[in-house]
């Protein structure tokens, strides 16, 4: 391979030169080959892989030099002694005599450096190869690693990190590559190989500690090891890039979606060397996004574009704040070095105008930022002003130009509660049956509002106090989603959001109001689409309907009914993925009662999809992550009860219902929602503050308890004790209270001093730690759910099949396997079709044609020769009951079941025929095999091209066998018996007499077949139909001696293309009996359509020789095919990694 010339200093140094002539030097690395043996090769075979030598990958190069000149030049290298060769020789015969014509050595050596460089332009123009964003020494390390681990093409290498690896106490210096699936270590120590090969889908833990020996260690396990990786020169960074590469592994078990490079990130734009490849840059780029995403609340598709420290002008304290702006594709987002300090969110839809101020010492670089409510933003102190106006100039001629209306915000800021009356009432009501699409224009709780009487009116003043506080703020830190938002603005959350304000701000602090602003009409256009539509999601909807806050009088009529039914309808559609999951229903009925239907969808959505992520799926992942976080924090910040409840299990059971109902199931409804109040605010971290705070607070009467369902009562009581004196609703009777026990009441808990209670105690919890700690805890439940699954799904066949639990188990993982890596190296179908966690454990993953010739090849008995492929394809036909082009894994195991037992019940006649009460096993035979033997009658005849396919089937079957000759003769001998029994069947079955509807019946009896497959037996048949009877397998070059049978009238075919070492055996009597009717027939007829076989007469043929029912009965060790499968795998054959390999040594 040619490459850009590279000044080379010391040419001979750990190179032995192979050709020289005056102008070029081909060398191979010493160490490589037969030659290069001896203490000097294993050392520098060493050498070059600690210091990650190229030379690894190619061990031969040519050099570039002047007669006079000490400087070297490297223009090609190669990876064998054939690839060096060629570049060579066309250096010979093309260069050599042209170099002497010069006289100037300079010219020399810029002629040589220019036809090089020319040489690499015009292949890279003619192959279509692009310039990418890695660095040749990235491009090496490619390449390495493609070569060492046997990798195909679609397993993109991330980045590369030397380190040591720990096998047993003995570290072993070598280079760890990540790539997209897989975790590979490679070793080469003075002579000694190793190579450790991991997929990330079979990582159950991932932790990064120190220990007094190491103190950088990053410890990898999964189900049956673990490995210990120590000495990075930056473990930070490997650590985060492991972390992210076995979070997107874990999402494609969850979702089944794979990793697709981001191609539209923008190009470097500074001139600096690269350090990272272009996927390294998209991973960071993705990670980063996904901060800035979970920071501001923005919509799950918005991409950082960069950020810059700045300062920003707080008109509210008169103050520069130090802090950083996030510009990206559709918002200017700000965040100050103090964390509570200020954070800002300007979506460009609302910018007017950007513009650079005057400069002054005061103000250095100042930009401006002004909104259409009036607000102006003052930013300082940029370093790169002109860029940064240049991009989000960009960004807003990409913004959407089409008009926002303004919507109502919930509720009237301005009314009071006099104000709202029988007219809203009247507003909100609308024609259920009408054809257009009914939406409540206001939310439930306007409409429901009963009249407090004249002693809730302390609590009235209270409310508009409140309310007063909210518009004051609004006044002096801006309202909208442009408001700043500081410490203030969360104690004002902390003291409760008013009634008529709560939808707005939950709105707001959600960042659902970018959603609903950017896709206006969505939502009706959803429940439209999904009005009068019937699936199991809308079925589980309408179970549940009348469980939502059934005590509320907005749930008791059909208008609360039906606006829950449409927003949960058109959720489901939405997200067919998430659909619905119980205790949706319960939120969103809280949300209803606060916000107009659309908002409420909305806020559902920001709730499903980025709030509480996986929560609300089949297997409610997401909730069971955060019971692990939950538990692990719950270890330590309550140690001393920490042990008391894992022994109860009560951390287990009671988090589920307080996570997914945001404790609405738990706690009366009006303190439950200013638990939802925080949420929307703080987002998780406040569920488990307050989750804690509940067990801080019972902590003494949870130490005596002797069993969960005390534990259980205790913190049930205490629970529907938190009250919320603040309220102005009437009482509204809890569901929870009532089906507890009728024990001495607890005293009353104030909703707001628990809230601030677990603020002040357990406040130092941070998002990016539960992130963290949800990673951890995200490994473990989907690799607990992966084998749920297996078990789940070895328990209900293991009763159908012959094969032990531990080898289904194998089997199991054998079959996901190669869903798995089908799914990121390609495969004819989409996986998305494939695995589908919502249908039951046996369907959940399926494999197609081209997956299941590789387990063929692997597990079944028969896959051997060049007919493996077209067997392959009969037998998943046959397997796929229906014809969707993909079995699951109880089709396959049958299959293979079959296979490796076949017709047992059949050819175990031949043995008890042997024993003197034969006929007792026969009748009970013809007993057992009764119904067997019907299907059978249903089998459509064989006619002669399938049954000369047959035929060279079982040749092929037969090679390499120790008895090969021995089958062979039986074969020829059936297959003579059966052509015997077609010509005496043709005497029954005139052609003169068959009838229309009679080929007709027969040509639906063959089964149909698609272009492709039909495509491929046509390929493996003979192509010149006169020859193909004769031929039969005289074709298969594998065979000693081959037969091909010719019938009575085999002086009609053509056989000239039947090899010398086949044998014909032609039936004499037949022959004579059958001449003369056939003899007036064309000579260029070589198939005989009349010609048919029953599968009973190929049965009982069959029967007849000893040597064919001892192969089909002989026992297959299914354990040691098992084995097998997984050692060629691990080697690197066909699709790389099962599982994790031991660690490989060779030398």
């Amino acid at each position: 391979m040619w490459v850009n010339p590279e000044e080379v200093l010391l040419a001979s140094a750990l190179w032995m030169t192979e050709r020289a002539n005056p102008y070029f030097i081909l060398q191979k690395r010493k160490g490589h080959g037969d030659g290069g043996g001896g203490l000097a090769g294993l050392l520098v075979g060493t050498l070059d892989v600690v210091l990650d030598s190229s030379a690894r990958v190619a061990p031969y190069r040519i050099l570039y030099q002047t007669p006079d000149s000490l400087v070297y030049w490297t223009i090609a290298h190669g990876s064998s002694r054939k690839e060096i060769t060629e570049n060579w020789e066309w250096l010979e015969q093309n260069l050599l005599q042209t170099l002497s014509i010069f006289e100037n050595e300079n010219d020399i050596t810029t002629f040589v450096k220019g036809k090089i460089q020319g040489i690499i332009a015009e292949y890279n123009k003619s192959h279509d190869i692009r310039e990418d964003d890695d660095t040749d020494k990235f491009k090496e390390a490619i390449a390495k690693f493609h070569k060492l681990f046997v990798m195909p093409e679609e397993e993109k290498l991330v980045n590369y990190y030397s380190c040591s690896y720990w096998k047993g106490k003995v570290p072993r210096q070598g280079w760890l590559y990540l790539s997209i699936n897989h975790l590979c270590f490679y070793s080469y120590l003075l002579g000694k190989e190793a190579k450790l090969v991991i997929r990330w889908a079979d990582v159950t833990q991932l932790e990064k500690n120190a220990t007094l020996l190491l103190p950088d260690m990053v410890r990898v396990s999964t189900r049956c090891s673990e490995h210990v990786f120590s000495v990075f020169l930056n473990i930070n960074e490997t650590f985060k890039l492991m972390e992210q590469l076995a979070n997107i592994a874990m999402r494609q078990l969850l979702d089944n979606k794979g990793f697709e490079q981001d191609r539209s990130l923008p190009k470097l734009k500074k001139k600096s060397p690269k350090k990272v490849s272009a996927l390294k840059r998209d991973l960071d780029a993705r990670a980063k996004s996904e901060r800035y995403r979970a920071l501001f609340r923005l919509p799950k598709d918005e991409k950082l574009d960069g950020h810059t420290d700045c300062t920003l002008w707080t008109p509210f304290n008169k103050m520069h704040i130090l802090g950083q702006m996030f510009v990206s594709t559709n918002y200017i987002c700000f965040t100050s070095k103090e964390e509570t300090a200020c954070s800002l969110i300007i979506p460009l839809r609302e910018v007017t105008i950007v513009e650079k101020a005057d400069s002054c010492n005061v103000l250095p670089s100042p930009l401006s930022i002004s909104t259409k409510n009036k607000m102006t933003f003052l930013f300082a102190n940029l370093k790169d002003r002109d860029f940064l106006v240049q991009r989000i100039s960009d960004f807003l001629q990409q913004t959407t130009s089409k008009i926002y209306f303004e919507r109502e915000i919930t509720g009237s800021l301005s009314s009071s509660d006099d104000e709202v009356g029988t007219a809203l009432c009247i507003n909100l009501l609308f024609n259920l049956n009408d054809s257009r699409v009914p939406t409540a224009t206001q939310a439930l709780m306007t409409m429901y509002r009963r009249r407090s009487p004249e002693e809730f009116n302390p609590k009235l003043a209270k409310e508009f106090l409140k309310e007063q506080a909210w518009k004051n703020h609004f006044t002096e830190y801006g309202q909208g989603v442009c408001m700043y938002r500081t410490e203030k603005t969360k104690e004002l959350v902390l003291q409760g959001i008013p009634e008529n304000m709560r939808g707005e701000l939950w709105l707001l602090f959600s960042g659902a109001i970018n959603e609903m602003a950017t896709h206006p009409g969505y939502y009706e256009d959803l429940v439209e689409k999904s009005m009068g539509k019937y699936n199991l999601a809308t079925e589980e909807i309408e179970r549940d309907l009348h469980r939502s806050l059934p005590e509320h009088p907005a749930f008791q009529n059909e208008m609360g009914i039906a606006a829950l039914r449409r927003v949960l309808t058109a959720y489901a559609f939405r997200n067919p993925n998430i659909g619905y999951c119980q205790a949706m229903n319960i939120v969103t009925s809280v949300l209803l009662l606060y916000a107009k239907e659309e908002e409420a969808f909305w806020l559902l959505v920001a709730l499903c999809e980025r709030m509480l992520p996986d929560y609300y799926n089949t297997r409610v992942v997401g909730a069971l992550v955060d019971q692990g976080v939950f538990e692990e924090l719950a270890h330590v910040y309550v140690p001393q009860l920490y042990d008391c409840m894992q022994a109860l299990s009560v951390i287990s059971t009671i988090s589920l219902s307080w996570f997914l109902t945001l404790f609405l199931s738990v706690m009366p409804f009006e303190s439950a929602v200013v638990v939802v109040d925080c949420f929307f605010y703080e987002g998780i971290k406040v569920i488990f503050q307050l989750a804690l705070s509940v067990l801080d607070a019972n902590i003494h009467q949870l130490l005596s308890c002797k069993d969960d369902g005390e534990a259980m009562t205790i913190l049930g009581r205490y629970l529907d004790s938190v009250t919320n004196k603040d309220s102005t609703l009437p009482p509204i009777p809890h569901l929870h209270s009532l089906l507890t026990d009728n024990g001495e009441p607890h005293p009353e808990v104030d909703i707001f001093k628990l809230v601030r209670s677990s603020y002040e105690k357990f406040g130092s919890i941070r998002a990016d730690v539960i992130e963290q700690m949800r990673f951890k805890q995200r490994l473990r439940v989907i690799q607990a759910i992966e084998d749920t699954t297996k078990r789940n799904v070895v328990r209900t066949i293991v009763t159908e099949t012959p094969f032990s639990i531990d080898e289904l188990e194998e089997l199991y993982t054998l079959f996901k396997a190669e869903h798995l890596t089908s799914c990121y190296w390609g495969s004819t179908s989409n996986p998305m079709s494939r695995h589908d966690p919502s249908l039951p454990y046996l369907e959940q993953y399926r494999i197609d044609l081209e997956q299941f010739k590789v387990l063929f090849a692997l597990l079944f008995p028969w896959a051997c020769g060049t007919h493996t492929d077209d067997l392959a394809l009969r037998v998943f036909r046959l397997l796929d009951h229906n014809a969707d082009a993909l079995i699951n894994f109880r089709e396959f195991i049958c299959g293979l079941s079959d296979c490796l037992n076949v017709q047992h019940s059949v050819f175990c006649v031949v043995k008890k025929m042997q024993t003197p009460d034969y006929r007792m096993y026969l009748r009970l035979w013809n007993q057992e095999t009764k119904a067997k033997l019907e299907n059978m009658k249903d089998l459509p005849k064989l006619n002669q091209s399938q049954f000369i396919e047959l035929c060279k089937t079982l040749y092929n079957m037969f090679s390499e066998d120790p008895s090969e000759q021995e089958l062979y003769h039986a074969t020829a001998t059936v297959t003579s018996l059966l052509l015997e029994m077609g010509e005496v069947g043709k005497l029954f079955c005139s052609p003169a007499h068959k009838t229309d509807e009679e080929d007709e019946d027969e040509r639906i009896a063959v089964p149909s077949r698609s272009k492709q497959e039909r495509h491929q037996l046509e390929d493996s048949s003979p192509k010149d139909t006169a020859t193909s009877c004769a031929m039969l397998l005289s074709d298969d070059d594998t065979s000693v001696s081959s037969y091909s049978v010719l019938s009575a009238g085999s002086h009609e075919l053509q056989c000239e293309d039947i090899a010398e070492d086949t044998v014909l055996i032609r039936s004499g009597a037949a022959a004579a009996g059958h001449h003369g009717r056939r003899g007036g027939l064309p000579h260029s007829v070589s198939i005989d359509k009349d010609w048919a076989i029953t599968f009973e007469q190929f049965l009982a043929s069959v029967l007849t020789e000893q040597a064919l029912v001892q192969y089909f009965e002989k026992p297959v060790e299914i354990a040691a095919r098992i084995t097998n499968a997984k050692n060629v795998r691990k080697v690197g054959h066909q699709h790389m990694s099962l599982s994790d390999y031991e660690i490989s040594l060779s030398g």
